[in-house]
C-alpha cells in the first residue's frame, strides 16, 4: 500500500488494525483506501470495489444531509466506558510514581502487562478523542517500561520501547510524551558516553517543550553533555535554560511522578555538571541537599537513586581530597540501594573509580572498590 500511494500513510499499527477490520468485514475502505488496495492488487477501485447504485430513499436521505448524521453519531458510540478510561488513567499514573521505589523486575511485569491491555482497548469502538487519550496513556506506559528496561541494563529492549513511545506520541500528537522520548535517546546517550549525541537528541524538541516539565529535562541532559565535554559556558547556557522553563511552570501537586520535573530534581542535574567541572564546593552543597530531599520524614528513602548519585558525588569530593576512607564509606552508601538505574550508577561509579585509580595507586583499599565495580558491571 504505501509503494503504491503517493500520500503519507499511518503507521504501520493503525494500517493493521484497520486491514484486519476490513477483512473481518467491520467496515469497507473509504474513497481514501479504496484506490490504494486495488492498486496493490493491480485492479481499478471501480472493479475492486464495485459501487451499488442507491435507492430512492438513500438518495433522500443524502440529499437532507441524514447520512451525515449518522456518520457524526457513530463517531460518537463507544464501547469503552469512562470508568474503563479512568482506571486505565489512575493506573498509568500509579506506575509511573512507584518507578523511583518499585522492585524494577516485577514495575517492568505489571508495566509491560498494562500496555497489552491497553492496546486491547483499540481494537474496540472508540470516539476519536477515545481513541487519541488512549494512544496517550500507552505512550506514558510505553516510556516507564522503556526506563526501567535501560535500568536493568537491558539497552536494546530499551530502545526499541522508546521508539514505540515515541510513535505513540506522534500519533497522539502529545508533545510532553515526544519530549520524553528525547530525553531518554539523550540519557542513553550520555551513559554510554556519547556526549555529543546526548546534545543533538535532545535539541530538536526543546523549543516545542519548553511550556512543559521535560524542557527543563532536556536542557539538563544537554548540560550534563557540554560538561564533560569541557564547555563550561555552554553548561551555565544549559542550565539557564532549563531554569528559565522551570520558573514558569507551577509547583507539581505530585512529586512522585517520575515525569514530573521539580526544583530538587534541578539541584539533582547541577550536582553532577558542578562535580564533572570542578566546582567542589558547590557540587557538595547540591550533593548534601539532594540526600536530605530524599528521604522522607520518618527516615524511610523517596528517592534512592538520586540518593546513591549524590553519594557517589561526595565520594568523589573526598577522593580529590585524598580522604580515601571517606570516600568509600560514601561509596558504600551507594551500592546500598536495593533500586538502581545500573547504567546510570555504574557511569558515576566509573568517575570515583577513575579518581582512586590516580590518587592512590596501587592501594587495597582502592583495589577492593574496584573490585566491587566490576561485579556490579556484571549484574
Amino acid at each position: 500500500m504505501r509503494a503504491k500511494s503517493a500520500h503519507n500513510l499511518p503507521t504501520d499499527s493503525t494500517l493493521l488494525r484497520n486491514w484486519r477490520r476490513w477483512e473481518a468485514g467491520e467496515s469497507k475502505p473509504d474513497d481514501f483506501y479504496a484506490p490504494i488496495i486495488a492498486a496493490a492488487f493491480d485492479s481499478a477501485a471501480a472493479s475492486f470495489f464495485p459501487k451499488a447504485r442507491p435507492n430512492r430513499d438513500d438518495e433522500l436521505l443524502s440529499a437532507t444531509g441524514m447520512d451525515t448524521l449518522e456518520f457524526v453519531g457513530r463517531l460518537r458510540i463507544s464501547d469503552v466506558s469512562g470508568s474503563t478510561l479512568d482506571a486505565v488513567r489512575i493506573t498509568a499514573e500509579r506506575l509511573c510514581c512507584e518507578y523511583a521505589y518499585a522492585d524494577p523486575i516485577e514495575l517492568h511485569s505489571e508495566g509491560t502487562a498494562w500496555l497489552r491491555r491497553i492496546a486491547a482497548l483499540l481494537d474496540g469502538r472508540l470516539t476519536l478523542a477515545q481513541h487519541r487519550e488512549i494512544l496517550s496513556l500507552a505512550g506514558w506506559v510505553a516510556l516507564l517500561v522503556g526506563c526501567v528496561e535501560y535500568d536493568l541494563g537491558k539497552r536494546a529492549s530499551a530502545e526499541s520501547t522508546r521508539q514505540a513511545a515515541l510513535s505513540l506520541g506522534t500519533e497522539s500528537e502529545n508533545p510532553e510524551i515526544m519530549g520524553w522520548a528525547a530525553e531518554m535517546a539523550s540519557w542513553f546517550a550520555l551513559t554510554q558516553g556519547n556526549y555529543r549525541g546526548a546534545i543533538e537528541a535532545a535539541e530538536p524538541l526543546m523549543e516545542s517543550c519548553r511550556g512543559y516539565g521535560v524542557g527543563v529535562q532536556l536542557a539538563a541532559q544537554q548540560a550534563k553533555g557540554w560538561a564533560r565535554l569541557g564547555d563550561r559556558a555552554k553548561v551555565e547556557q544549559a542550565l539557564e535554560r532549563g531554569r528559565a522553563v522551570l520558573d514558569q511552570l507551577e509547583h507539581p501537586a505530585d512529586l512522585d511522578n517520575h515525569f514530573v520535573v521539580d526544583p530538587q530534581k534541578f539541584d539533582f542535574y547541577a550536582m553532577d555538571c558542578s562535580r564533572v567541572v570542578g566546582d567542589d564546593r558547590a557540587a557538595r552543597a547540591y550533593a548534601k541537599e539532594v540526600i536530605r530531599d530524599s528521604f522522607r520524614v520518618d527516615g524511610t528513602v523517596r528517592n534512592p537513586m538520586r540518593a546513591a548519585e549524590a553519594h557517589l558525588t561526595l565520594a568523589v569530593l573526598a577522593a580529590r581530597e585524598r580522604d580515601l576512607e571517606y570516600a568509600l564509606a560514601e561509596a558504600e552508601l551507594a551500592f546500598g540501594h536495593d533500586r538502581r538505574s545500573l547504567p546510570s550508577l555504574g557511569w558515576i561509579a566509573g568517575e570515583l573509580a577513575r579518581e582512586i585509580t590516580d590518587r592512590f595507586p596501587g592501594d587495597p583499599r582502592g583495589q577492593d572498590y574496584l573490585d566491587q565495580l566490576r561485579a556490579l558491571a556484571r549484574v
